[in-house]
């Protein structure tokens, strides 16, 4: 992969999540979570805010302002004058990080005027990596591969795995809608063959980005920091996200709501 800024921020941002998932491990393991239930009535955990402190502190490095899920809330006549900003979550799929599943995972993504420029998303339990940009191509790595020889080329570039016998939909684990499971039953008249998979977090990107899940239809709201990173990874891999209308999704908006969106 050519050495551009491009690759020193996939630099940055890798390290960053990697250090911050070496604290949610530890968290993790350690069964003690301390749970708090926000104003929007998700949970929170002491991981959560931890993993956002490791990871701002790593990416003042490159002088971008940063808009992450666990920090003080940045008024739009603050950031509308941003044209680049780094949109992170901490930890994605807390629910998932509470029962202990493992598919939760720390989203990082650069927008530029807009518009997703690069994404980190990594899947601490797992240690995959998936990073990439419309500029440099996604690639998969593993954590250990990464510490030992950083961003090399030799990577498995994205999409890599294709789907021959099932055309597989993937959806939420823990938010489900009856729009979703319209949207499957549709699918499945034009495609016999189709399975609906339930995935935690923004790990349904990364299936979508390898090639393993075919269609990611979201019907229910998330927030910006659930899809940055993971638009950004699609697009290196010749996939997109788009809103249901097919319009283009853009970020840094004053409502920070997520569109209803098909990604494929």
């Amino acid at each position: 992969m050519k050495q551009n800024n491009s690759t020193n921020l996939l630099d940055i941002a890798i390290s960053a999540a990697i250090r911050a998932g070496e604290e949610i491990l530890h968290i993790y393991q350690s069964g003690d979570f301390s749970i708090e239930i926000k104003d929007d009535n998700s949970p929170v955990t002491k991981a959560d805010k931890l993993s956002s402190k490791v990871i701002v502190a790593e990416l003042a490095k490159t002088n971008i302002p940063v808009l992450s899920e666990e920090e003080k809330e940045i008024d739009f006549e603050t950031r509308k004058h941003w044209s680049e900003l780094w949109i992170v979550d901490p930890l994605d799929g807390t629910k998932e990080f509470i029962k202990k599943n493992g598919e939760f995972a720390i989203n990082i993504g650069l927008v530029k005027n807009k518009k997703p420029f690069l994404g980190v998303i990594y899947i601490p339990v797992s240690g995959e990596i998936f990073y990439g940009s419309k500029e440099t191509g996604s690639f998969k790595c593993s954590k250990n591969e990464y510490l030992a020889k950083g961003i090399k080329s030799d990577y498995k570039q994205l999409p890599y795995h294709k789907n021959t016998n099932e055309y597989v939909v993937t959806g939420s684990r823990s938010h489900s809608s009856e729009e979703t499971q319209n949207f499957f039953e549709k699918l499945k008249k034009k495609h016999t063959n189709s399975n609906f998979k339930k995935i935690g977090s923004s790990v349904k990107f990364c299936r979508l980005a390898e090639g393993k899940v075919d269609i990611y239809p979201r019907f229910q709201y998330c927030m910006e920091w659930d899809t940055a990173a993971g638009h950004a990874i699609l697009l290196g891999a010749g996939k997109d996200m788009r809103k249901i209308d097919g319009s283009e999704v853009v970020y840094n908006k004053k409502d920070l709501l997520s569109p209803f969106f098909i990604a494929e």
